[in-house]
């Protein structure tokens, strides 16, 4: 579970996010939309303890991400816009690596390949160099990373971004997967279509305030998209 309690964070006399409350439960996703400098990662940034609120806490599965910074981030898997993997090294060697990192020392190569085939590499990719592999490819080792640590709640920051259409529509398949077993999800994007294809809730956030947050099944695309520039009106004349 994620979850912000009048979560603030100021850097000097910029305010970088005001006062968040949002709750995300296990087998549920937040898909938060806003232009650059919204809060989004901030928020992000908190969770993973990567900065320390201004006031307010982060919480993961309970715990005081300030308080617990470690057991905290147990179950917590990151997925940022760009998997940094060894390029020299292929797909099953990187993850290796990454599940030794997480304390999974003991995993064989037939437990490393199923958590491949179940983040949706195709098995042959498996050994080959990642150097060869394209952008859609290093997230999926991103997510068998995370199912190696056995994590239950994922923050997700603009995976999205430079994917083709078809990657794209893959990524969130396996995303919608996970929430369907019972992951908490964050997903900080652009892609209004992919929020609403993974979302069980859409925050709209502007200059550090989450402005609106929408039931997907309550409204279309078109009606998603025409509130979320309503909002964006302005935005970037908008003070921090």
């Amino acid at each position: 579970m994620l979850e912000a309690r009048e979560l603030s964070k100021s850097f000097g006399e910029v305010r970088a996010l005001r006062r968040l409350n949002l709750r995300i439960g296990p087998g549920e996703a937040m898909c938060l939309l806003g232009a650059n400098g919204a809060g989004k990662t901030t928020t992000i940034n908190l969770f993973l303890g990567f900065l320390e609120p201004t006031s307010g806490s982060a919480r993961v599965n309970g715990r005081d991400v300030r308080r617990n910074p470690l057991e905290s981030r147990k179950r917590l898997a990151y997925i940022p816009e760009q998997v940094a993997l060894y390029p020299s090294l292929t797909g099953l060697e990187n993850l290796k690596f990454l599940a030794e990192l997480a304390g999974r020392r003991d995993s064989g190569e037939e437990e490393l390949r199923g958590w491949l085939e179940r983040a949706g590499l195709e098995p042959a990719a498996a050994t080959r160099r990642v150097a060869g592999y394209s952008k859609g490819m290093r997230q999926k080792i991103g997510i068998a990373a995370a199912l190696a640590r056995r994590a239950t709640a994922f923050l997700l920051d603009e995976p999205l971004s430079g994917l083709d259409p078809a990657a794209a529509w893959e990524f969130t398949r396996i995303l919608r997967r996970l929430r369907l077993d019972g992951a908490a999800i964050l997903l900080a994007t652009h892609d209004i279509f992919r929020a609403m294809d993974l979302g069980t809730t859409i925050g709209i956030m502007k200059a550090g305030r989450l402005v609106a947050e929408l039931d997907p099944k309550s409204v279309s695309s078109a009606e998603l998209e025409r509130i979320y520039l309503d909002h964006m009106k302005g935005a970037g004349r908008e003070a921090a």
